[in-house]
Formats: structure tokens, sequence, C-alpha cells
């Protein structure tokens, strides 16, 4: 359908209305476009408000990390755990899916192009556990952080930045109003209470100088207890039932009386920048993320996942650097591991996207990280046009790399060797718009944070030819920065 674009100018704000999103309707957002400033700078001013949420491209690279966003004061927030979901002040058991679909239709806006593509929608976090609404799997033996399935904000008011052209502007949808006039009232009302509040912004104080003792940081598996999980693995393996499995192990830390979320984020957007790092405030949740991975780009119907898969540690010495990420390409190990995880993002996204669309136009391409190399492959395909971002979302939802190969079995065998519920991490943080598009990272390098207790994990690929030493060193190698945030 073609949508025709007007526009209003109303004093220095402008008004786009859109019609033709959905029949018998005209729908209206608000668009300023604003002095470019840090995003963090701008962040810290409002990083205690629940709801608030920082999608942080803290690395900027050749394919991504182009875009942030700051999203603030949610009119609504819908959270799930077990089925029983929480949708403002109603209380209810459903498919929190099924949910997130009902009240997506709700708030129809028109995408202005050229700007950045969040303007307004949902964002926050799925948690991995939320597979058990998609997948008959076996329940956690523990699960003593209780997070939430699924956590998200439904956000009027969005700052978006280019980071590339530096320039920032204010989205104000005027939602949940739905009365056209009422909605340009609030939308010009909330933008003109945000330019206010931003108008100056002062210098971003020191981060606090709490730590953590390193020996008060606890794994749930020792040294030797996670190769042997690696061993169970090629068993498992070797008897024909899965090609991969991706076992991580989780770290536990309890933080003292002075701790902030906000500063260990900024302690670890200094370590460790990265093109999908995140900060998510919500009142009893806080998510402190430097993810490199993409899951799902969803943009005009064109979606991409960048799925990661082979590391190694990088080196201060700039041979031995080199050496490495030569070994890194030159390994077929990790080859095979990435190229796995490929065919089954193939699969799924053959599922949902038109017929012949889906595409590998990068297959283990070398990325390169603060603390890490990276092998990256890049699937590509167009969605039907009948589906929808939370389509897209079930038919993938959590990610392949991991996961593990075949995925249902595979995460059939993480639960029974983890045994404790993964939480947020290896789900996914990012948004779903309101006018349809959809940009979600995986969430790996992260610290959840509840009740005075940091969770973060690590783990790796398990293939037949793992050396179990091996995996448990790329695990630490992979959390080195997160302790490091911790405890320096």
């Amino acid at each position: 359908m073609r949508h025709n674009i007007t526009q209003k100018r109303v004093g220095r704000m402008v008004i786009c209305y859109a019609t033709g999103i959905f029949k018998k309707s005209v729908q209206a957002a608000m668009i300023e476009e604003i002095p470019f400033n840090d995003p963090e700078k701008i962040i810290s001013r409002f990083a205690e408000q629940n709801g608030a949420i920082f999608l942080d491209s803290a690395m900027l690279t050749q394919h991504s990390g182009r875009y942030s966003f700051i999203a603030l004061d949610p009119f609504l927030i819908l959270s799930s755990k077990n089925g029983l979901i929480t949708l403002g002040d109603e209380t209810f058991f459903g498919n929190p899916l099924d949910v997130l679909l009902e009240q997506l239709s709700l708030f129809p806006l028109e995408k202005k192009a050229n700007l950045p593509p969040f303007q307004g929608g949902v964002a926050g976090f799925f948690s991995y556990d939320l597979v058990r609404h998609l997948e008959k799997l076996p329940e956690p033996d523990i699960d003593d952080m209780q997070f939430p399935d699924m956590m998200l904000g439904f956000y009027d008011l969005v700052i978006g930045f280019d980071l590339h052209e530096k320039r920032a502007w204010i989205f104000s949808s005027g939602y949940p109003e739905k009365d056209l006039i009422k909605r340009e009232k609030r939308a010009r009302d909330r933008l003109a209470g945000l330019l206010d509040l931003i108008e100056t912004i002062p210098d971003l104080p020191p981060v606090s100088s709490f730590s953590c003792l390193e020996k008060n940081i606890q794994s749930n598996f020792s040294k030797d207890s996670y190769q042997m999980a690696v061993k169970k693995v090629i068993e498992h393996i070797l008897s024909g039932d899965i090609f991969e499995a991706n076992i991580s192990q989780r770290f536990r830390a309890e933080l003292p009386a002075d701790f902030s979320a906000f500063d260990l984020y900024r302690k670890l957007r200094a370590l460790n920048p990265a093109p999908f790092s995140a900060f998510l405030n919500f009142r009893e949740t806080q998510i402190v993320s430097a993810s490199p991975e993409r899951f799902l780009r969803l943009i005009d119907r064109f979606v991409e996942a960048r799925p990661i898969k082979g590391t190694r540690p990088r080196s201060h010495c700039e041979k031995k650097d080199a050496e490495l990420a030569s070994e890194l390409l030159a390994s077929e190990k990790d080859t095979s591991e990435n190229v796995m995880i490929v065919d089954l993002l193939r699969n799924d996204l053959s599922r949902v996207c038109q017929d012949h669309s889906v595409r590998v136009p990068q297959l283990c391409g070398l990325e390169s990280y603060a603390t890490v190399h990276h092998l990256v492959s890049v699937i590509t395909g167009e969605l039907q046009d009948e589906l929808s971002a939370v389509d897209l979302l079930r038919a993938t939802f959590p990610g392949g790399s991991i996961t593990g190969a075949p995925k249902i079995r595979s995460m059939e065998i993480i639960q029974a060797i983890e045994k404790t519920a993964r939480g947020p991490y290896c789900g996914s943080i990012g948004y779903i718009g309101f006018h349809g598009d959809m940009d979600l990272s995986i969430t790996i390098r992260t610290f959840a944070i509840k009740n005075h207790i940091a969770i973060f994990q690590a783990g790796g690929a398990i293939v037949l030819d793992s050396e179990p030493l091996a995996e448990y060193e790329e695990t630490l190698t992979k959390a080195r920065a997160l302790f490091r945030a911790l405890v320096e």
C-alpha cells in the first residue's frame, strides 16, 4: 500500500501526517531536530527513571552502529513470567507474544524516511526462557532470579541519534491518545517538555568507585565440571543427537551498597564498546549489555541476521593480534561451527520469508572488537507480505548462534546440563517500531541485575572436535570485560 505524507508546521515543530496505513485512519507523528549531543550525557539525566532505555551504538562498524536511541517514560509496560501477563495495571494468563502483537496493532504509525528508524514503539528485552511459549521444553531445575520472560515499554517519546552525520531528533507520537486532536496536543506537550529537560546537559560526573572482590564472584561450574559438561555434549554428538550445542557458565556477584547500574554500564562501555550496547532500567530489573551481535533487523520488510560463531582473544601486541585473527580465519572447527548456524538460520528465515529470497552475502567474515576477534556471517531475506515483526520473532527465537543444531534438541541438552534458567542471557534486546521495523541484539556480554545481585554468563559452541580446556578458557575470554567492569 502506498502512503501519502503531508506536513504541517506548528512553531518550530513539524507534524507529519501519514494516510493509508489502515483504512479509515490518519496517523500523526511529531518530529523535532535538536542540536547533537553525546547520547551518553543525555541518558545520564534520565538513567534512574523507571523505563529508561538506551540502545547505544557504542562502537561504529562498517555494517552496524550508525544509530543510537533513548526511549523514556513509557505509557504502558508489558511483562510476562511463566504465562502470567502484566499489562499496565491488568494481570492475566496468556501467550505474551499474542498480547504483544495485539497491542502493537493498536498504535499504527507511519515511519518518516531518512531518519533514525526507531520513531516510537516497544523496546526492552526478551529472555531466553520465552522459548517455552514457542516450543515444548522442560522447565529449568533452578530459577533463583525470577527474571521476566519478557519486559517491554511502549514509548511515544524517543530521541534518535545519527552518529555518522552527528544529528539528532525527538519523535513524539502522542500515543496512547487515539483521537487525532488529543494526540496532537499530547505529542506537542511531551516534545516541548523533553526539550526543556535537555536544553542544558551537564558534563558527565566521574564514575563512582564501587567494585566487587573477585573472590565474591561465583560460577555455577568449576573448571573441571565445565570440562565434564563439554564432554557430555561431545557424547551427544557421537550418539547422533546433535551436531552442536552452546554451553555457558553463569557468574553471580553480590553488589556493594553504593552500586549504580548506570555507572556499571559506563565502565563496561569504556572497557568493551560494542555496536549493540544497551542500558535498560525497569523498576526491579536492570540490564547492562555490550553485545557485539545482531540477532534480527527488519527494515521495510528486508530481514538481516548476523550470527557470530568463532572466537579468538585480542592481543596488545600488533603482530600477535594479527596472528590470532589469521588463526581464526583458517580454523576448520570455527568455520564449521559458523556454517552450521548459518544453515539453521537459513531454515528459520525460509519459514517466514518470500520464496527464494534468503541469501548469505557474507560467510565467516572477520570482525574485531575490544577483547575478541569473531567470525560473523550475514543472512538476509524478504519477509512475506502478510507477516509481521512478531511473526519473524516467533520463527527464529532464540538465536541459533546461542543454542545449537538441531535447535530444539540442543536446547533440551542445554537445559539438562546448565540446569539454571538463563533469564535475559541469550535472549534479545532492542525495539519493534509501531511502524513495523525491528532491530534486536543477541543478549551476550551482559549483566542482568535484580535485588542487588548481578548475573552474567559466557559460553561457547561445542562441536565434535572441541577441546574441553580450550572451551573453558574461551568462556573466560568472553567474560573478561565483564569481570573487569565489576572489580576494577
